[in-house]
């Protein structure tokens, strides 16, 4: 009762001026524009489109940005596409000033030529460096990150170049050994467009008309090599069409767990043990279906705790709906609460694929964004914004969020950072064979806000404590996020976790670390980002 007296206290704010989004894609110097490798949309590969990742790679603070990108490939593209061959790549932008963005993609050696979806970023050699992966149709590329602005091509070597048509990727410590392994969500086989039987208004066949492909789990083995323990993990779904796939800690017990949204199908959810060993859940969870029990199709999974009752809940954009997944603990499975939420009419009409959770004005609640775009044409369609109104409803705030929610495009992938390092965060959106947009946050950080740079210490450098529970309490609200930039739909955003404060001038900090050690920290001021640092334990990771 009291957390619900203080939000009605922080919401209730007459004549509150919301923030609003500015485009600034073309006043940052981003040229870069998607193509799906040809010049007419008539596949599935084409129109899956593509995500992004914000990497800080060269340490400087500020978040750099690589685009992916389709590229003319045989079996997939037309013929009348072939003037198009040698002419894509994925980009890499380097932030130089958080408001202005330099090409640096031939320097940086990361010109990846091979038609991609998506991609992931992590320290894998803890080295203090950051490095890429990107997710193909086609053999994966990972790039590790020399130090020195540039990468070497290690997609071979490391044993991470899956020939299967990979999406998405997400990068967590499954056995605790110190090392990041990754879990590579794989789609679907594709034929070369043999499959004709189709009703010729789709456009193309739909994912059903083809074969699904096992995600799978690579060990990293500290060395700069990875093994495949899908089946020894517990991870085996052959049949699988995963769209993204993330890792949390849902149940609260310390160890990362894994989700994967699935096209046309039932989504997976597996309960990890900390020790490399997970077990399939996703019905008992009640996390296998949308609202209602329909079999949609899952894009783009985004975790956050929109109800701030301590535990991660997820939401999950699709073609046809929306699913807000909020966990039960008196049930310890998920309600799903689209239509309670008030997000069915407000979504539903609707083509969803990225999403972001994120408190886009500060004041304790954490707001949806959604980009939307058809799936087998190039017709447009608007995103949205939906504001949390603390008591387990949204609205619509799109029309005051910027002239950026009037326009529309064939939206696919989304990615978040605090790009100028001024404490609220932007917004990035990928466009089918469009250019992307870079939104940026005008207005958040007039209220007070917290960000938190929780990082692992080894003996060549720092990296990310991906899988460490930060929780926040401010004004009455407990708030917890993990630390994982791996969420929504083919794209990673900023690593650092940001908090809305609600008015709070300082909020006290307490951090669960990867190794289960707690630290606690009073009284921390506002307007800051904090940098936590915890050393490794030793003999894990070096």
């Amino acid at each position: 009762m009291k957390t619900l007296m203080l939000a009605l206290l922080t919401l209730a704010e007459p004549g509150a001026k919301l923030p609003v989004f500015t485009d600034i894609t073309k006043a940052a110097g981003i040229t870069f524009r998607h193509s799906y490798g040809d010049h007419h949309l008539d596949n599935i590969v084409e129109g899956t489109g593509a995500g992004a990742c914000f990497i800080d790679f060269d340490n400087d603070g500020r978040q750099d940005i690589y685009f992916v990108t389709g590229v003319w490939t045989k079996g997939v593209s037309d013929n009348d596409g072939r003037d198009l061959r040698g002419k894509l790549s994925g980009r890499l932008y380097r932030n130089l000033d958080g408001g202005t963005f330099a090409d640096v993609t031939e320097k940086a050696g990361v010109a990846s030529a091979v038609f991609g979806s998506g991609c992931s970023a992590a320290d894998y050699d803890n080295d203090g460096f950051v490095d890429l992966y990107l997710l193909n149709y086609g053999a994966n590329t990972l790039y590790r990150n020399k130090g020195d602005g540039t990468f070497e091509d290690a997609s071979n070597k490391s044993g991470l170049d899956d020939a299967r048509w990979s999406v998405s990727a997400v990068w967590f410590d499954a056995d605790g050994d110190g090392w990041l392994d990754v879990y590579v969500g794989n789609y679907l086989l594709y034929d070369d467009g043999k499959f004709r039987d189709f009703y010729p208004a789709q456009g193309y066949p739909g994912p059903l008309s083809y074969a699904g492909q096992p995600s799978v789990l690579y060990r990293n083995n500290g060395d700069g090599t990875f093994t495949d323990v899908t089946k020894a993990a517990g991870l085996w779904k052959p049949g699988g069409r995963a769209m993204s796939v993330t890792a949390a800690d849902f149940n609260n017990d310390g160890a990362m767990d894994l989700f994967t949204a699935n096209d046309a199908m039932e989504n997976y959810f597996f309960l990890g043990d900390g020790k490399g060993h997970f077990r399939e859940g996703a019905l008992e969870a009640n996390l296998a279906f949308s609202e209602h029990g329909q079999g949609v199709s899952s894009m783009g999974p985004f975790y956050g705790d929109v109800n701030r009752d301590g535990w991660l809940d997820l939401f999950v954009p699709n073609l046809n709906y929306v699913s807000l997944f909020v966990y039960n603990p008196e049930r310890k499975s998920y309600d799903n609460r689209n239509d309670g939420a008030g997000l069915a009419s407000m979504l539903g009409q609707y083509a969803g694929w990225g999403s972001v959770i994120f408190d886009y004005d500060h004041d304790g609640w954490p707001d949806l964004f959604t980009v939307h775009g058809n799936a087998h044409h190039e017709y447009v369609q608007e995103d949205s914004l939906v504001r949390n109104d603390g008591h387990g409803k949204f609205e619509d705030v799109s029309r005051q969020a910027g002239a950026y929610f009037n326009e529309k495009y064939v939206g696919r992938g989304a990615a978040w950072a605090d790009i100028d390092n001024d404490g609220d965060i932007d917004l990035l959106v990928l466009n089918l064979n469009d250019a992307p947009r870079l939104l940026r946050n005008d207005g958040a950080n007039a209220k007070p806000w917290l960000m938190v740079d929780a990082r692992l210490k080894f003996p060549a450098g720092t990296r990310t404590a991906v899988g460490a529970r930060v929780t926040v309490t401010a004004a009455g609200l407990r708030m917890i996020d993990d630390v994982n930039p791996a969420r929504g739909y083919l794209s990673q955003g900023d690593p650092r976790l940001h908090f809305g404060l609600a008015g709070a001038q300082q909020a006290d900090v307490e951090i669960r670390w990867p190794d289960g050690q707690v630290e606690k920290f009073a009284g921390v001021k506002a307007n800051q980002i904090l940098k936590l640092e915890h050393a490794a334990m030793a003999g894990k990771g070096q």
